[in-house]
């Protein structure tokens, strides 16, 4: 696709950044890869607007001024073709005006430039939280718990900070407990554009989680995928 970086080694909750300002991309990338999301990177609003119809996305973060189509009618057109993914505008423009025009056209929140990479990511998470109908970070089962916002996994009386990956794999799978997730539908949440995926990727990452909570942690289901219990 025109105008993508496809971002290398990125693993978790897809997210797609609408950016034109490369230093800032950049500098937003590695922090997205390093809180364990997975970044598809587009710098001009055509680009935008057909990642945000082509895709399925967590959330994006949306830049206003973009080359190409303004990031307000980038907002205006997928709202009008049904798009819900939750869209957060990172911008320079400051004045009230703008902001709400912004959340008026369907964007679900808003963060002025310049602005701290850790309240960028709480604001993401918080987000998602009223999205999905929950009041906390934590998405838990009959056996396990797993903070969303320290990565912490709790199973079988053991707690632990999970690396990136396995974070990612953990919360694909917790965010529907008692629900089979393929090979296919793991990979396409899990990974970005144009990024390698070696055939046992996904034995690794699990044999390492039960390497630690062990072998019930994420059941394997023959034939059709993993899934976790309710």
């Amino acid at each position: 696709m025109p105008g993508v970086d496809h971002c290398r080694n990125a693993p978790a909750m897809r997210v797609l950044l609408i950016e034109d300002d490369v230093l800032i991309g950049d500098g937003l990338v590695a922090a997205l890869k390093a809180a364990g999301m997975a970044v598809d990177w587009v710098r001009d609003g055509l680009a935008a607007q057909e990642a945000l119809r082509d895709t399925g996305y967590a959330i994006a973060l949306l830049d206003l001024g973009l080359p190409g189509m303004d990031g307000m009618a980038v907002l205006r057109a997928t709202r009008r073709h049904g798009v819900e993914t939750p869209v957060l505008i990172l911008t320079a423009r400051d004045a009230v005006e703008s902001r709400v025009a912004g959340l008026d056209l369907g964007a679900d929140d808003y963060l002025v430039k310049p602005f701290e990479v850790p309240e960028l990511l709480a604001r993401m998470r918080a987000l998602l939280r009223r999205r999905a109908g929950r009041a906390t970070p934590m998405l838990t089962t009959s056996e396990a718990a797993l903070d969303t916002g320290t990565h912490e996994l709790s199973h079988s009386g053991r707690t632990e900070t999970l690396p990136a990956r396995e974070y990612a794999l953990m919360q694909a799978l917790m965010e529907r407990p008692g629900h089979i997730l393929s090979r296919a539908q793991i990979e396409e949440r899990i990974y970005g554009w144009g990024e390698e995926v070696e055939s046992n990727a996904m034995e690794v990452l699990i044999h390492s989680i039960r390497r630690k909570f062990g072998k019930g942690v994420i059941l394997n289901v023959r034939g059709a995928g993993w899934m976790v219990p309710k």
